[in-house]
């Protein structure tokens, strides 16, 4: 399969170093282009085809990923418009709240569909193989739809879910990325306040979330199931969480993706 990124700017940069990383596709089969040269020389140095010029990417793809921003969709798939082919490629577009009924009016051409559309977000951990990405198709059959899967599913976890949950999926995996962050680092100055260096303390909190995760991955329990076997009565972690929540904690993170809705 060979396939073109349009944009290699934080999320396409990302997606195409998961692609390469993850073996789905061999570099000499996959295409980057971006306006800017220096985005460029990295991947070009990997064995990847590069481009600055749109048209000449798509040209001869099976598949064009588009990651843009939701301002500039418009204009770059009218731009690369006349080169799709409607037979047989598949075009997955990346941007938050663009919707597959204004990305179909954009490239209809003869009263012709695109046969195979689909709307994606995944979060910039698609780098390191650990993408939670969420999928739309659009336009697209069965095989089609299992295809794609399989691609993002090489690098990360996906979901296949309706339109109207994109920009759900958006603020709870890709905003969630950076709330994630933000308790790691939250939770890294107080280790430097407990007496840890700081880069010890950052990696202590790295570990121990990554214990967490790895802990709920394997049992599948609900995380209040964990939190009660660490919670002694009158011990030191239900006074830490209860403090926590006197201060608002679970209401802030809701808070937070409700706010990015």
């Amino acid at each position: 399969m060979k396939i073109a990124v349009i944009g290699a700017g934080n999320m396409g940069g990302a997606t195409a170093w998961g692609l390469v990383k993850s073996k789905f596709v061999n570099a000499a089969d996959l295409t980057v282009s971006n306006p800017t040269h220096e985005k460029l020389q990295a991947f070009a140095k990997a064995g990847v085809h590069t481009f600055q010029d749109n048209v000449e990417a798509v040209q001869g793809a099976d598949m064009v990923m588009v990651f843009v921003k939701p301002w500039l969709v418009e204009p770059v798939l009218k731009g690369i418009k006349q080169v799709l082919d409607y037979q047989h490629q598949i075009l997955i577009v990346v941007a938050a709240g663009v919707t597959s009924k204004k990305i179909n009016e954009w490239l209809e051409k003869d009263d012709m569909e695109l046969p195979a559309l689909f709307m994606a977000i995944p979060n910039i951990a698609i780098s390191e193989l650990s993408s939670m990405t969420f999928l739309v198709p659009a336009n697209a059959s069965d095989e089609q739809i299992e295809s794609v899967k399989v691609m993002f599913n090489a690098m990360g976890q996906t979901l296949v879910v309706e339109e109207r949950l994109l920009s759900a999926g958006t603020t709870l995996a890709s905003c969630g990325l950076a709330y994630a962050m933000r308790y790691i680092r939250a939770a890294a100055e107080g280790g430097v306040e407990l007496g840890f260096r700081p880069n010890d303390a950052k990696n202590i909190v790295l570990q121990t979330v990554k214990g967490a995760v790895e802990l709920l991955e394997a049992n599948g329990n609900h995380p209040e199931a964990e939190i009660d076997k660490v919670t002694t009565p009158g011990g030191l972690t239900i006074r830490g969480l209860n403090e926590m929540e006197h201060a608002g904690f679970t209401s802030a993170v809701i808070r937070g993706l409700k706010a990015g809705l």
